[in-house]
């Protein structure tokens, strides 16, 4: 059993919302109003009461430890065609960036992502997957019903729009990203977390609308807060979720809710000896992919001057979620990249919008 680490962290100060008030009288109003001032100040907050037990959560965790057991050989039968190209469902193994040029320290996170269960998107799995894969797509469907439904339409209540605006645009049923993913971040010694800056991944954006993470009690995720932009350390809370938000709906908004930066360093140094596995559903953008992401016209926010995102205010063509879905995750996906490249780290992905590595 992992202990959470003892030392004295510079803890970002979160929002919890407890979903157990989602069905009482006010009590959608009360997180509405919760959920939307933690976006705006923070961009990450954790939920609890979210109708899913524990057992299923640790059952998940053992089917990830159980993957990441198996041989590199078998894990590289999974590596999906096009993954250069931003197609990664299936596995992603580690080593596609260079972290530190001088010793040529590359980095250590492997991934194994597993789709929506509706039919669009088709890939082999190991046999540990199949042995699982009923339970596994009961655990996805509830994340999806019990933490990104009520979310979307807390959001909509925030954003005065009606309150299945965002549930009808993020229905599981339609082809989208969304899906699964096991991760695993092995550890470095520390003097190579000295050479890398004990940077393990460099601070960015996630691409869709929100991210859902389980999280072991290992000190690792930080937050650049938004208003200071001073970089925070996310306390792993028992029985919570971590959520943040991302890219998409940042853009469905013109701006007014962020897309949080965060990034993955080295533990402290009680917690350093050992690896970090990570559970995380993405729900990548809001499908239909043949739709554009420009700003909603029908927001409350709109009096506020949030009417335009970055693709509108540059007179440049608001891309498809499909577009801008792989072409993010393309950038995501480039091997042998340096993690101090500026051409890397500022590329110009779509007209209008260039990425960015924060450090």
């Amino acid at each position: 059993m992992l202990n959470t680490s003892q030392e004295n962290l510079d803890w970002a100060e979160l929002v919890t919302l407890d979903l157990s008030k989602y069905p009482t009288p006010g009590g959608k109003q009360e997180l509405a109003e919760s959920l939307i001032k933690t976006l705006w100040e923070k961009g990450f907050f954790y939920v609890k009461n979210f109708n899913i037990s524990q057992e299923a959560v640790n059952r998940q965790f053992a089917i990830g430890r159980q993957f990441y057991k198996l041989p590199v050989e078998e894990k590289l039968r999974y590596v999906p065609e096009g993954l250069d190209q931003g197609q990664f469902n299936g596995y992603v193994p580690a080593g596609r960036r260079i972290l530190d040029t001088e010793t040529g320290i590359k980095d250590r996170v492997e991934i194994y992502k597993i789709s929506k269960f509706n039919g669009d998107f088709k890939h082999n799995h190991p046999q540990l997957i199949r042995n699982n894969i009923e339970e596994i797509e009961q655990f996805a469907r509830l994340l999806h019903s019990e933490v990104l439904d009520p979310l979307h339409t807390l959001l909509a209540i925030a954003l005065e729009l009606p309150e299945d605006f965002f549930r009808n645009t993020h229905k599981h049923e339609v082809k989208s990203e969304d899906h699964l993913r096991y991760m695993k971040y092995t550890k470095f010694t520390p003097e190579e977390n000295a050479a890398i800056g004990n940077n393990w991944i460099h601070g960015h954006t996630d691409l869709g609308s929100f991210t859902l993470l389980f999280r072991q009690p290992v000190a690792a995720l930080q937050i650049r807060d938004p208003i200071h932009n001073e970089w925070k350390w996310v306390k792993p809370q028992d029985a919570t979720l971590t959520v943040n938000a991302c890219d998409a709906i940042s853009f469905l908004t013109g701006g007014y809710v962020r897309s949080t930066i965060h990034r993955v360093v080295a533990p402290p140094k009680d917690q350093q000896h050992v690896d970090r596995l990570g559970l995380l559903y993405f729900s990548r953008s809001p499908p239909p992919l043949t739709c554009h992401m420009t700003t909603i016209q029908k927001l409350g926010t709109k009096n506020k001057g949030f009417t335009q995102n970055v693709f509108e205010q540059t007179g440049n063509p608001v891309p498809t979620v499909e577009a801008w879905t792989f072409t993010k995750q393309k950038w995501q996906c480039t091997k042998g990249v340096r993690t101090e490249d500026q051409e890397y780290c500022t590329v110009q992905i779509l007209p209008g919008f260039h990425e960015q590595i924060y450090m």
